[in-house]
């Protein structure tokens, strides 16, 4: 984490994690942490105070004062996301759509990010480099779509990575040196995951997925900004 080491120039240099409470978000919190890159690294999840609920703007909203308050963020990862629970699993026909699934899925995974890019790009800082980085899935890609199914999953991650994109043009404006990317964590060991790691398919753990994408975040410049890339930064197509 080099690329975001305080210069002095900030106040207090923060780095913040939404979705702390999460198995991906905890290594993360624990990798920033041990970076040393920042002054202080700030956890966020419906547990934490504030507690924040993507599905509650407010609480949204309220983090963002939070954070205002506490310093000037350089580096805040959206680390939430919803595949399946509260009795839904992800549809492997047309037959299982469900309207109240979708409705979820985008809450979740497309508009409650959406949120997020809505209060906290505005406290990024003005000059030197900066990043929001979201949790995205390759099979948002559509492009990458060759077996069907997931239908609420692939749709919400395809808008959030739309998100992503148009955020990181209206970011560019006024922040020329921050960062609005998607990434791609691979399959890592976690409740989310658990039920559809295949065998022979490569899983990583927490710490491990962490570490390869603050190394990707780290190595990312403006000029990527808006794009969507994997674990090891390599480009995925949209």
């Amino acid at each position: 984490m080099d690329s975001f080491k305080n210069t002095g120039d900030d106040p207090a240099s923060i780095a913040a994690v939404f979705g702390a409470s999460g198995t991906i978000g905890t290594a993360f919190v624990t990798a920033l942490a041990d970076s040393g890159a920042f002054d202080r690294v700030i956890g966020f999840s419906r547990s934490s105070t504030p507690r924040v609920d993507l599905l509650d703007e407010a609480s949204i909203a309220g983090a963002a004062t939070a954070l205002a308050e506490a310093g000037t963020p350089r580096l805040i990862i959206d680390a939430t996301g919803f595949l399946h629970g509260d009795g839904f699993m992800p549809e492997k026909s047309w037959r299982d759509l469900s309207a109240d699934h979708m409705a979820h899925a985008f809450a979740v995974n497309a508009i409650g990010p959406a949120l997020l890019m809505k209060h906290l790009l505005p406290l990024l800082p003005r000059q030197g480099k900066s990043a929001f980085v979201t949790l995205s899935a390759k099979v948002g890609g559509i492009a990458d779509n060759r077996f069907g199914g997931w239908y609420s999953y692939r749709a919400s991650k395809a808008a959030l990575n739309q998100m992503v994109k148009t955020a990181s043009i209206e970011l560019a404006r006024k922040r020329p040196e921050a960062l609005c990317l998607a990434l791609h964590p691979g399959t890592t060991e976690s409740p989310l995951s658990d039920p559809f790691a295949k065998q022979g398919l490569t899983v990583r753990s927490p710490a491990e997925a962490a570490a390869l994408m603050l190394d990707v975040i780290d190595r990312k410049t403006a000029a990527d900004s808006g794009g969507f890339f994997d674990y090891s930064g390599a480009a995925l197509p949209w």
